[in-house]
């Protein structure tokens, strides 16, 4: 019986200090979601710069994790706004040069909340440190102290723009998402299209649509309970397929 082999997807860890010791960590509920799409997780603690090309190499998708840390405001020319909230300038240094070479091969590319942000930041966009105070816009954070099943609940709704990526794959022009960010798009990155928006005007989902291959960055979680939600499912089908497209044009070139 021959085995066909998954396609392999990139997962970046974040850094954290557990005790005394620094740790590469990834969440599970982002590998399942791996998982779900038909891949396979290939969690990559850090890399240099003289190794991106390998590990593209080896890459059929590139899912970039949400993650507690924000990426540093000095890759948009801002000072640190709350100096109590959590960077991780050592995931910053290797996927924000990371992005630009995956989307320029066409490697399939799915970014979760702060993935979505370093996405905008890695080609030239800048972020909301804190959506919160902007005029206008929403307080998009969790309840920290509420339960983890309230605070991945749907939140609010958002509105899809038409002929985008997102609307191609739901097929829908507006569904109910989970909010747990306090960092959004601020001035969207020269070529990125907004994919779709709140009902207060943050910028939810975007894309790349010059970049060769699949390609969409969303500010909100599908990864969680994904197997339950038809919306994630859809969204990891359409990333899982674009993954295997990918690896069997390798496999033939």
């Amino acid at each position: 019986m021959t085995v066909v082999a998954k396609p392999v997807v990139l997962v970046p860890a974040c850094n954290r200090a557990l005790g005394h010791h620094p740790f590469h960590i990834a969440g599970k509920k982002y590998v399942d979601a791996v998982r779900l799409a038909g891949g396979q997780a290939l969690v990559v603690p850090g890399a240099s710069l003289d190794e991106l090309d390998a590990l593209l190499d080896l890459a059929d998708g590139l899912l970039l994790t949400g993650s507690p840390s924000n990426v540093h405001p000095d890759h948009f020319d801002e000072g640190v706004h709350n100096p109590a909230l959590p960077l991780d300038a050592e995931r910053d240094a290797w996927t924000l040069p990371l992005i630009p070479k995956a989307l320029a091969r066409g490697v399939p590319l799915l970014a979760i909340c702060r993935g979505a942000q370093e996405t905008n930041v890695a080609l030239g966009g800048s972020l909301h440190q804190a959506v919160q105070e902007v005029p206008g816009f929403n307080d998009h954070r969790a309840d920290d102290s509420a339960a983890v099943e309230v605070q991945y609940a749907a939140s609010h709704s958002v509105n899809v723009e038409p002929g985008g990526v997102l609307a191609r794959v739901l097929d829908r022009t507006r569904f109910h998402v989970n909010s747990l960010h306090g960092q959004a798009v601020n001035r969207l990155a020269a070529g990125l299209i907004v994919e779709a928006h709140s009902p207060d005007g943050v910028i939810e989902a975007f894309s790349r649509p010059g970049a060769p291959g699949f390609n969409l960055c969303l500010q909100w979680h599908p990864e969680w309970l994904a197997q339950d939600n038809p919306v994630s499912k859809q969204l990891l089908a359409a990333f899982g397929a674009a993954c295997r497209e990918y690896r069997n044009r390798k496999t033939t070139r």
